[in-house]
């Protein structure tokens, strides 16, 4: 795609009906970028779900499967977008597009089996795991699940903000909810608040007892990425303490935390595909 922004910076010396033209052509590109994930937020709306009082979220993927065809269709328009644009975009609109991705990508991969699979793990294999599995067109490669969570997502810490644990999702009753809309560059923040709330605040996953916490397992896979400095907190303890209020904690379980003293064990995790029931 041609990089318009540098384009109309050096058309100062073009006729005027060009620019025009450039402008419109521009402006059009643009509008396509805001709706992208038009597409996605249809079909997220249609089969995603909330149970367990809104905390987690089922999906139907045999009614994803009927509209498959619409899948693959936002599927091809991601993979057409130009290395070079996304490079461009503000990070909230990349963000967005790398987790709308991966998530799209994911119930994709499940529709390659579905129903006969109990887990995503099926689609992998005693040698393979599923998300090494390179199958996926996307900024210029042929990615997996795995490149496009570790390297585009965490990579580098780029995005800063570990509360992407929580919006993408493995298709899996253990992970946090896949949400029923698209994440769009506008409500991100918004977004990703939600998504932590939600998830922090489900007892069936994260448990804060008098002086202990039972949590997730993904507080344990990727501690280190809750310890990076996101909002002033250095710690997994910290991370939890900005949502204090969210949580009802006691004075005293705030003070455990405030002082990293609380005893803190990891919960099981369950792979059991996030199917309608």
């Amino acid at each position: 795609m041609v990089n318009l922004n540098k384009a109309l910076l050096r058309a100062k010396s073009l006729p005027l009906a060009l620019l025009l033209v450039l402008s419109t052509v521009y402006s059009a590109i643009s509008v396509a970028q805001e709706t992208l994930h038009q597409p996605w937020q249809t079909l997220l709306a249609q089969h995603v779900k909330p149970i367990n009082n809104g905390h987690s979220s089922q999906v139907d993927y045999a009614g994803m499967k009927m509209e498959r065809a619409q899948l693959k269709a936002y599927l091809a328009a991601l993979g057409s977008v130009d290395k070079d644009v996304f490079a461009q975009w503000p990070a909230p609109k990349q963000l967005a597009f790398l987790i709308n991705a991966y998530n799209a990508w994911t119930v994709e991969f499940i529709l390659t089996a579905y129903p006969d699979l109990a887990s995503i793990k099926d689609l992998g294999s005693f040698f393979s795991s599923p998300w090494s599995k390179k199958f996926i067109p996307l900024l210029g490669e042929t990615r997996s699940l795995d490149n496009i969570e570790h390297q585009l997502i965490r990579g580098d810490n780029k995005y800063g903000d570990p509360r992407i644990h929580f919006a993408v999702n493995c298709a899996s009753i253990g992970c946090p909810a896949l949400r029923e809309e698209a994440y769009s560059a506008e409500k991100l923040e918004q977004q990703l608040n939600e998504q932590t709330v939600r998830f922090l605040t489900d007892t069936s996953r994260n448990r804060f007892n008098d002086s202990s916490m039972e949590l997730s397992a993904i507080f344990k896979w990727y501690g280190d990425d809750f310890a990076l400095g996101f909002r002033g907190s250095n710690s997994l303890p910290a991370f939890i303490l900005l949502y204090h209020e969210a949580l009802n904690l006691t004075p005293a379980q705030l003070a455990l935390l405030k002082s990293e003293k609380m005893d803190n064990k990891f919960l099981n995790y369950d792979w059991a595909l996030n199917a309608a029931r």
